[in-house]
């Protein structure tokens, strides 16, 4: 545990982002027994151009021209900070030395807007928290000169195309002069691994709170209706990061089995042989409160990864999900499922699909559902912070 001390933490996603964040999350764990700072990212030229009628960037402007605060309490020990500077949109410049001198730059706007936080919160010894905000934050070591420098690493960024361009060069840079790089896949620390000795896998917390088989009171109509057995996926249905191939043959080869699909569907599902199979259901999007309600009648849950660079690290919030509510699961065996395979079913094939959600459907148990249901509900954020800190703390005693 560590206690009474202050944080700076900065990221990818602002404290009011719509889609949530694991640093958000964090943040509020933190908060609990010490200060902390949570700097929203500031805005650039590009974005202030491009979203300009987004009712969060013209807010984002107001506190630029001084018209509201930059500085806002949260909680007791939680404050929010937006800076008041704009940076020059970099990200996608070819050229090297431009690309740093230009970042560099952005990076002094940005420091001295998190210095003036900290003059006026009064931090001292202060650790910064660095969620994958690999451009911004490259320069804040040597800038603010904290006790810690932390980089958090939970998607492989530099798959996706944005990133590649300066982000495989960069991350590494900083990766290697962190003091400490914490990830939340084991495929991740790996990565990470390469360049600074000190990386380390803290686990993923997760609120399954919602995901709780006594909570449900009702099945939806939509649902209730389908045959069973019922074989469902929850998520966005994305071919990027989801196997149609694997639905297809599952839906063909046991036509006895309903496959259920709910989350919005990108073009390729929506013009896929899928929709011509009469046993599979699509139910569209849910609402997030929703969604434990339509897992319920699940009697196998699954995810069926495509295998790339996209996914191939990413922590499957999902799983938990699934097994919070007991379900048997099957999902495509990746580095970062190997945390899982005690409680779940790992395929690599299509054919590895059919036989596992068979085996699941003959072999699941009352016993084996409490099982599943004690290990999703052990990834809290208070146990995953616990990690963070037991890392800091390793590596505080070793200076």
């Amino acid at each position: 545990m560590i206690q009474n001390r202050d944080f700076i933490i900065i990221g990818l996603q602002a404290l009011d982002s719509r889609i949530g964040s694991n640093c958000i999350n964090i943040a509020h764990e933190i908060s609990r027994h010490n200060r902390v700072l949570y700097v929203n990212y500031p805005l650039d030229r590009l974005t202030r151009f491009r979203e300009k009628d987004d009712p969060i960037i013209k807010q984002r402007k107001r506190v630029i021209k001084g018209q509201e605060p930059d500085l806002v309490q949260v909680s007791e020990n939680l404050w929010n900070f937006n800076p008041r500077t704009t940076l020059e949109s970099i990200s996608q410049l070819p050229f090297n030395g431009l690309f740093d001198f230009l970042n560099k730059v952005n990076n002094h706007r940005f420091a001295k807007q998190i210095r003036s936080a900290i003059k006026r919160l009064d931090f001292n010894n202060y650790f910064i928290f660095n969620d994958s905000d690999m451009f911004r934050g490259f320069y804040l070591k040597e800038m603010l000169k904290p006790e810690l420098y932390i980089y958090y690493t939970r998607d492989n960024l530099i798959a996706v195309d944005f990133w590649k361009k300066q982000g495989i060069r960069i991350e590494a840079a900083l990766m290697a002069k962190s003091d400490l790089v914490v990830a939340n896949s084991t495929y991740l620390a790996d990565h990470a691994r390469k360049f600074n000795p000190n990386s380390f896998y803290v686990g993923q917390g997760c609120d399954v709170s919602l995901f709780n088989k006594k909570l449900i009171k009702e099945v939806p109509a939509d649902i209730a209706a389908i045959k069973r057995p019922i074989i469902g996926y929850i998520g966005a249905l994305f071919s990027l990061r989801l196997d149609i191939d694997v639905l297809e043959y599952l839906a063909i080869q046991r036509p006895e089995w309903s496959i259920v699909l709910v989350g919005p569907e990108d073009d390729s599902f929506a013009k896929s042989n899928l929709h011509r199979i009469d046993n599979v259901h699509f139910l569209g999007s849910k609402k997030m409160e929703e969604l434990p309600a339509y897992l319920y009648p699940f009697d196998v849950a699954l995810n069926p990864q495509k295998l790339n660079e996209v996914t191939i690290g990413n922590y499957p919030r999902k799983i938990d999900e699934y097994l919070a509510m007991g379900k048997p699961t099957v999902a495509t065996a990746t580095k970062a499922m190997e945390v899982f395979k005690d409680y779940t079913y790992l395929a690599e094939t299509k054919e590895d699909y059919l036989r596992l959600v068979e085996k699941a459907l003959a072999e699941n148990t009352g016993e084996k559902e409490i099982e599943r249901e004690k290990y999703a509900n052990s990834h809290t954020w208070e146990n995953n912070v616990l990690e963070i800190y037991k890392c800091m703390l390793k590596l505080m005693q070793a200076y």
